[in-house]
């Protein structure tokens, strides 16, 4: 009996801090939720007219996808580059965007996806929308501002395919990613290891600084070739004159804002990694990264999750830089867990994502679920 009512009070403990953490949590982001009810509200008037419909996602999909997978691209860049004014951090980036997808437009017809749209079951443009399909980027800067590395590509593409082929494909591609990203940062970090002890001490020299601006300018360009297919899968697959002018103007200020709030709160992922605020470690991660994404770029035209390949390369990165590591026994155990509880913690957090982009898939799209269906029958 006494055992019971010990178990009682704990349930009871716990359900009380869960119940204050909410709280805490509303109160905090008070301003944030509203924006939020506000979008959801739009969102569920403007679903019937279709080119409201349309260019409301768009512009919810460009700033929403841009945030939550700047951690990849760009968040290396603002964290070795905290003490530089943001405005040119933002020229920089913003100019290669402009110039990356305006090069697409002109030499594929007024297609900005570089052909990732061009996949089967991804080819159509929505001639209609539901309220889901618009939800989508919302539910992803909610994931955005609880620090979570949500796949853009699982949620956004998803939701508009007519194909379970097609989101398998992706899939596919996107773990394969994964793996790989890993697997290289292992042997890389593990190569370079008394390279960075012997080598990359003090302060770092004025050359490390170009280095990582060509780098990181490369990683962002061949990310949009990969990427700009999450925002764009809204509009028309050719984008006229205007609509091409409206989609790269309203990035390009998107992007000035995100630079101007340093990365948003999702930066902190990044942050957190070992020596990320380091230009050299910082040129290191974005040159390997640049090169794993332009593979995949040549190996198919199937969209695939960049979020999934990053955060393997950081988890193998970490893993490699603590096994690496001298010292004690127990502490080498220690910093070998912080790495794999870092790994895991992302794996989960991106895993969330992908499952609720299955879930609103799955609910949106008759084909997709007509051909699970056929499946088990």
């Amino acid at each position: 009996m006494a055992k019971k009512n010990i178990d009682q009070n704990i349930n009871q403990e716990k359900l009380s801090k869960t119940a204050y953490s909410l709280f805490d949590f509303t109160k905090k982001e008070k301003p944030f939720l509203i924006v939020i009810c506000i979008l959801v509200s739009v969102a569920a008037i403007i679903t019937p007219y279709t080119y409201a419909a349309m260019w409301f996602g768009f512009a919810l999909a460009a700033y929403s996808a841009i945030a939550n997978d700047s951690i990849q691209t760009i968040g290396t860049f603002i964290a070795s580059n905290q003490n530089r004014k943001w405005y040119w951090l933002w020229l920089f980036m913003g100019l290669i965007f402009v110039g990356t997808v305006t090069y697409s437009w002109l030499t594929l017809d007024g297609d900005v996806s570089y052909q990732r749209l061009t996949t089967k079951g991804l080819e159509k443009a929505p001639e209609s929308f539901v309220f889901l399909q618009l939800a989508a980027p919302i539910v992803l800067l909610i994931m955005t501002r609880m620090r979570m590395p949500v796949s853009t590509t699982f949620l956004l593409l998803n939701v508009f395919t007519y194909k379970a082929g097609t989101i398998l494909d992706v899939m596919f591609k996107s773990f394969v990613g994964y793996i790989l990203a890993f697997a290289i940062a292992m042997v890389v970090w593990f190569a370079l290891e008394r390279f960075v002890k012997n080598y990359l001490k003090g302060q770092a020299k004025p050359y490390w600084m170009v280095l990582q601006w060509i780098t990181s300018g490369t990683l962002w360009s061949v990310w949009i070739m990969q990427d700009a297919a999450n925002i764009a899968v809204f509009l028309p697959r050719q984008l006229g004159l205007t609509e091409f002018l409206v989609y790269t103007g309203f990035v390009f200020v998107g992007l000035g804002f995100l630079f101007y709030l340093k990365g948003d709160k999702i930066q902190g992922i990044v942050n957190e990694k070992s020596n990320v605020t380091d230009v050299r470690a910082a040129t290191i991660v974005d040159f390997v990264y640049a090169i794993i994404l332009f593979y995949f770029k040549i190996y198919s035209s199937v969209p695939m999750s960049t979020t999934w390949v990053f955060i393997g390369l950081l988890g193998g990165r970490e893993l490699a830089i603590a096994i690496g590591k001298h010292g004690k026994a127990k502490k080498k155990d220690a910093w070998r867990y912080r790495a794999f509880k870092l790994a895991r913690n992302d794996v989960f957090k991106a895993s969330i994502g992908l499952l609720v982009s299955l879930i609103l898939a799955v609910i949106i799209n008759e084909g997709v679920r007509n051909e699970i269906l056929d499946y088990f029958r």
